[in-house]
């Protein structure tokens, strides 16, 4: 019998009139329309992924060989997964505009137990994105002050496991400092300085393939697959982390001035836009130079030093990392919403969902920004981009799935976005997914089930007796007493 009922307990499902009722007293401030929402959505996709990641998979590393002007194919591999993902996504979030984004499909449509395991992931993998973004950040730093003259010590600029003498990347946990205090002045705040970042980012990405058009020498496209397609496909998963964004911007639903309308909407477009822009820079970039010369930390500042182009890889290095703090603040915003979302529903302690008077949930997002930082200091940045990609692509699984339980135990719950071709489109999205998370290394499956193990314990210790599923949870005594009016 206990058997039984805990098996209950872990399955039991969120029902969307609680979502709709708990949306009108979330603390959250509603000021986010659909440009500011494809913003993020293309300030969370378009970043380090082709300003570091396209460089270091074309050159290869000492575990991986380079795929060279592939790149372009590994690119369009993971594009084309996670445009399954988008499209479930963007169902889910017409349907369901909460804070919780995967978090929340997934404990409506497949039980408490899946959201807990999808909301837990995604809080290690969001916080390890900010890390990633981070190192390549410093990476584009460092570059531009040596386009001026200044080299900084490689003690304080790498870490030990890059075997250049480093102790600490102090560039990347500044940075990290800086993105926290910037979401932490409040959602408007962020939302115009999104805007104004991503509106940069864009026309520095044109600018870079306008202007290196003129010196690709098609030379460097012969072969194209300089190592066979395998190394390709295993390049995919790696890129990979370069092709979600929107994701972290569904996060945002309950900012958005009409979530059901308008996130659908900014997920495609922010996935479309960004597609485009990196076929093109792709081809630009393994074009001007050959990928065995490609500098893996900063390949475009590389490619344009490489055809005598010096003050234009400075300015691309200045600009980059300007524009490399949008993906941060994305995913920043989406770790900790989905922290407040978990922390609401009982999950977690109450204590981490509270808001300040800017509608901003500021103790997640402080410890969130420190935890990034520290990863971010002491990690090589391939280690923490191939431990983001398995935690979203096991997210992705759970979305895509979840899609196609809510279309048929739900099929007349009002959707203002209905994805094709059900339910060949998110079977594909699972079975992608899943392939992309068999190409990384036993070491980032080793890190993810650690992780996990962690966090079942504490849901069974903690989230499961308090969740405000659970009738006789002490949360809503809590609840109760916060709102009884005062004497």
């Amino acid at each position: 019998m206990a058997t039984q009922d805990m098996a209950q307990s872990v399955m039991r499902r969120k029902p969307i009139d609680d979502i709709e009722e708990e949306n009108k007293h979330s603390g959250l401030h509603r000021s986010l329309g659909l440009w500011q929402l494809t913003a993020i959505g293309v300030g969370g996709i378009i970043g380090v992924g082709i300003f570091s990641l396209a460089g270091l998979v074309a050159h290869g590393s000492e575990t991986e060989p380079g795929v060279g002007p592939a790149v372009l194919v590994s690119f369009l591999i993971a594009g084309l997964a996670s445009a399954a993902a988008a499209l479930s996504y963007a169902e889910f979030a017409g349907m369901i505009p909460r804070a919780g984004s995967a978090y929340t499909y997934g404990y409506v449509a497949l039980g408490e137990i899946i959201g807990w395991f999808i909301g837990w992931d995604l809080l290690l993998e969001y916080i390890a994105i900010v890390a990633v973004v981070a190192i390549g950040i410093s990476g584009y730093f460092d570059a531009a002050l040596s386009g001026v003259g200044i080299q900084m010590p490689d003690w304080m600029t790498s870490t030990p496991d890059e075997g250049t003498g480093g102790i600490i990347n102090l560039p990347a946990i500044l940075v990290c400092l800086l993105v926290t205090w910037i979401l932490s002045r409040g959602t408007k705040t962020f939302g115009r300085f999104e805007l104004i970042a991503v509106g940069i980012k864009v026309v520095l990405i044109l600018f870079i393939i306008g202007l290196g058009i003129f010196y690709i020498n098609t030379n460097n496209y012969n072969p194209f697959f300089p190592s066979g397609f395998g190394p390709v496909v295993a390049g995919s998963a790696t890129v990979f982390f370069a092709v979600f964004g929107y994701d972290a911007m569904s996060t945002a639903a309950e900012e958005a001035t009409d979530g059901k309308k308008h996130m659908p909407k900014a997920i495609i477009l922010s996935l479309v836009i960004a597609m485009l822009l990196y076929v093109a820079a792709t081809l630009v970039l393994t074009g001007m130079q050959n990928f065995t010369e490609i500098d893996p930390k900063a390949g475009f500042a590389s490619a344009f030093n490489s055809v005598g182009l010096p003050v234009i890889a400075t300015i691309i290095s200045v600009f980059a990392v300007l524009s490399i703090l949008t993906v941060m603040l994305t995913f920043l915003l989406g770790v900790t919403r989905v922290w407040f979302s978990m922390s609401r529903d009982g999950l977690l302690p109450g204590w981490f969902s509270k808001t300040d008077k800017h509608g901003t949930p500021q103790r997640v997002t402080w410890i969130a920004g420190a935890g990034a930082a520290v990863l971010a200091g002491v990690l090589p940045i391939k280690a923490v981009a191939d431990l983001t990609n398995i935690g979203i692509l096991a997210a992705f699984v759970v979305v895509c799935l979840s899609v196609i339980v809510f279309r048929y135990k739900k099929p007349d719950a009002p959707r203002t976005f209905r994805l094709p071709l059900m339910p060949l489109v998110p079977a594909f999205g699972v079975f992608a997914s899943l392939f992309l998370m068999f190409q990384l290394h036993w070491e980032t499956w080793l890190r993810f089930v650690i992780w996990l193990v962690v966090g079942l314990i504490i849901y069974f210790t903690y989230g499961r007796k308090h969740s405000l599923m659970n009738p006789d949870s002490p949360r809503h005594e809590e609840i109760v007493e916060m709102h009884r009016p005062l004497p």
